[in-house]
């Protein structure tokens, strides 16, 4: 018998928590504008990584899924055959996501595979064909769960981000501060 972790460390921890603190934003309008950049370039460092985490989470709920289908129907056709179904993210529909470019890659791809992995720390998802239909469906029930709450945070971090965008855009149109100085500032990093 294998078990799933019942309650793994959010997603993005400790780093994730701080800009999910209600008191980040208070007295935003009062910081110096390097203090108000670095918020928002720590934002969007964490928001980038909480989307590739959630990237590694959701393909592996697919393949779950989709094997778990595979047997309920008595497809005949191997998970690898279906492979190109499950990427190709056929039956999902439109997606929900807030279309952000990112300009940053994930901090540490290593730590969110790892996490990723530790969801279903005593079912082996490299052999999914293999394992019986109690552990997927436990190991479906951890990967959905956490993935909704990995997408929460991201949203929760996503709000912080148009918050402190918000606060920089009101003081350029307020003239509190400077396109020229900030592009001054920037050439110097």
């Amino acid at each position: 018998m294998t078990s799933v972790s019942p309650s793994p460390t959010p997603a993005g921890g400790a780093a994730v928590d701080a800009l999910l603190d209600p008191g980040l934003l208070e007295g935003v309008e009062s910081r110096a504008m390097g203090e108000v950049r670095g918020l928002r370039r720590r934002a969007e460092q964490e928001e980038v990584n909480l989307s590739y985490t959630r990237r590694l989470l959701q393909g592996r709920l697919d393949i779950v899924r989709r094997e778990l289908q595979r047997r309920a129907e008595h497809d005949g056709r191997s998970l690898v055959d279906l492979l190109p179904e499950i990427l190709a993210e056929k039956g999902r529909g439109p997606a929900h996501g807030l279309g952000r470019h990112q300009t940053v890659q994930p901090a540490a791809p290593e730590v969110y595979e790892s996490w990723v992995h530790g969801l279903t720390p005593d079912v082996d998802l490299s052999d999914v064909a293999g394992l019986p239909d109690a552990d997927l469906q436990r190991a479906a029930r951890a990967l959905a769960a956490a993935e909704g709450s990995l997408s929460e945070r991201r949203r929760g971090v996503q709000q912080v981000m148009d918050a402190l965008a918000g606060e920089l855009a009101r003081r350029y149109r307020s003239g509190e501060a400077d396109v020229a100085a900030l592009l001054a500032d920037e050439g110097r990093h």
